[in-house]
């Protein structure tokens, strides 16, 4: 008898007539969260915005009327407890998808687990060239023609899980980490409110590797 090795294959799909339920998660001055909150129509509700410091992803979210909470992480803190803290804190809004915007905390397997396929982040770079934190300057030092943005479902490694969806920025002659990252992140910005609305409408699925808004 054969035993099939497929990986199998996961749907998310939005409840027929309902918006789409998003959990944005930020770090910093929440322009990224600024382009969800100017740019998504009425296919997608944010029903919170989540820190892990007081900042002005915060802020922008409150201002906005949008509900927040900080699940503050301080230098020493056991890592385990705070992600079962913030993954309880995620799910306390019953979000359909957690959109990590400008969070600079790893996820841990607490939250990764809880909300497996359904964590989508933006990354600065043309997945898996450059993965990490310091994705603009690798790319600039190593010399490519072509960087760009990349939407991609969070697993349990750094950057490395299934892409929905990405756009190339070409790399001009002088720029600088400054000029490069600015180009990027105006093509994040509309690249990830168009995913947010593909999946709005059709949901996207899952399959091992590759993963495909069902547009």
């Amino acid at each position: 008898m054969s035993t099939s090795t497929a990986s199998p294959v996961v749907p998310v799909i939005p409840e027929p007539g309902q918006p789409l339920r998003i959990v944005v998660l930020g770090s910093g001055e929440g322009t990224l969260l600024q382009s969800l909150i100017d740019g998504l129509d009425s296919t997608v509700t944010i029903v919170a915005v989540g820190s892990d410091r007081s900042c002005r992803v915060l802020d922008r979210a409150a201002s906005a009327g949008i509900p927040t909470f900080l699940v503050e992480y301080t230098r020493g803190d056991d890592r385990s407890d705070w992600n079962r803290r913030l993954a309880e804190a995620i799910a306390a809004h019953t979000p359909d998808v957690v959109v990590s915007a400008g969070f600079m905390r790893i996820l841990g397997p607490e939250v990764v687990g809880r909300f497996r396929g359904r964590i989508l982040n933006t990354h600065p770079a043309l997945l898996p060239a450059f993965p990490g934190a310091h994705a603009v300057e690798d790319a600039l030092d190593y010399g490519v023609a072509l960087t760009g943005s990349t939407v991609h479902l969070v697993d349990d490694g750094v950057d490395t899980g299934p892409i929905l969806a990405q756009q190339a920025v070409p790399v001009h002659r002088g720029d600088t980490r400054g000029t490069l990252h600015e180009r990027i992140k105006t093509v994040e910005r509309r690249l990830i409110v168009d995913v947010l609305h593909r999946t709005a409408r059709s949901g996207y699925t899952i399959d091992g590797r590759k993963a495909w808004i069902n547009d």
